[in-house]
């Protein structure tokens, strides 16, 4: 609006900004009128740099939400600085920088590229919030005002999204979509895996069932975990057929030689349960009582049983400084941690599936503490 009222025109080797900041001060004093150009043109730079700030600030944030639906690696979910905060920003600045080597600095393209995702992003939030205030129509008196605002916006995002790419389809808006879309058909890739690997480890937790009923069928009298007996301690994450099949490795590969079992079980606060004091003591609650499930598993078959639990955004070093205490309660003692092994791994599996078990392996090795990985299988899955 402000160009055309003041009939800004582009010139040679300045920005349309500029052009209009000197038309607005044209009639000034000179000093006052150079102070207000330069504040002009500093305030649009440090506005620009915060708005590119934000994006890294973030991105690392969307990526999180992402990672809990299930529509990027999962290992961005969590809260540590290396994982959500040290590696998104990497991968940001791995993907401006590709932009940047592909479209050889050219503003055009990249103000293209920008512009028409901006604007997707627009819509979509405004299609969300659309959504949102017709599903809360029942229980908030001004649905109807506020679904308007929403619609209006959506309707203005969604025209100014569809004018500007097809003014600049031939200009680079092409290849923004051919981009977006193929990180959208990426992230249903990802979501799909998941989907399948979730399926398989169905059929693991099958075996829950099995061991509650055992469970229920057996009644020995609770044994007290002795200190100077051989413990296998199992890292186990929720009640699950995964845990359970770890546990169940053990007596197979060793037989009779442990006589105890303790479970470290840390709960993993993430961007889905960083909410306030109340999920994380629910938190803490869950993760404690799900250890005691496999306590009970193991009394239940005559051996002593014990728990260590935590909750915390860094899972090696609560696993760590659990072990640590562990060790010194049962001076016996190995440790055991389940991993799945895919049938036919790809470099997919491997990107999607964290190896949780083999860097707590090292770090085990180097705090001197016998580790043993043991393999769960997964079979038939669609990678």
């Amino acid at each position: 609006l402000a160009y055309l009222l003041y009939a800004v025109t582009p010139v040679e080797g300045k920005t349309l900004n500029a052009v209009l900041a000197e038309r607005l001060s044209a009639a000034w004093p000179h000093t006052t009128g150079t102070v207000f150009l330069f504040a002009f043109l500093g305030s649009e730079a440090v506005l620009l740099l915060i708005a590119a700030e934000t994006g890294f600030l973030d991105g690392p944030r969307v990526l999180a939400n992402m990672a809990l639906d299930r529509w990027a690696p999962t290992r961005f979910a969590n809260l540590s600085d290396r994982f959500i905060t040290q590696n998104g920003i990497l991968l940001m600045g791995l993907a401006a920088l590709v932009m940047m080597t592909a479209t050889r600095g050219s503003v055009d393209a990249l103000v293209v590229f920008y512009s028409i995702n901006v604007f997707i992003t627009f819509t979509l939030s405004q299609l969300g919030m659309v959504v949102h205030w017709w599903r809360q129509r029942r229980t908030e008196r001004a649905w109807r005002r506020k679904l308007a605002i929403n619609g209006f916006g959506l309707v203005l995002t969604t025209f100014i999204l569809v004018s500007l790419t097809a003014v600049k389809f031939f200009e680079g808006g092409w290849a923004t979509l051919l981009v977006t879309g193929l990180l959208v058909v990426a992230a249903f890739a990802i979501k799909g895996h998941y989907v399948g690997v979730t399926d398989q480890l169905r059929r693991l937790d099958a075996i829950v069932d099995a061991a509650e009923v055992e469970q229920s069928l057996r009644a020995p009298a609770p044994v007290a975990a002795d200190p100077e007996a051989r413990t296998a301690i199992v890292l186990v994450n929720g009640y699950n057929g995964l845990g359970l099949h770890t546990c169940l490795h053990v007596p197979r590969m060793f037989g009779d030689t442990f006589r105890n079992f303790a479970f470290i079980a840390v709960g993993l606060v993430d961007a889905g349960n960083f909410k306030g004091a109340a999920e994380i003591e629910s938190l803490r609650a869950h993760t404690a009582a799900e250890a005691e499930r496999y306590a009970a598993w193991a009394r239940a078959r005559g051996y002593g049983a014990a728990t260590f639990t935590a909750i915390g955004h860094d899972i090696m070093g609560e696993v760590m400084r659990l072990a640590a205490e562990a060790k010194v309660q049962f001076p016996q003692s190995v440790f055991f941690a389940g991993q799945l092994a895919f049938e036919r791994e790809t470099r997919l599996t491997r990107l999607l599936h964290n190896s949780t078990a083999f860097t707590l392996q090292r770090r085990f090795f180097v705090a001197n503490l016998p580790f043993v990985v043991l393999p769960i299988r997964v079979s038939n899955i669609a990678a």
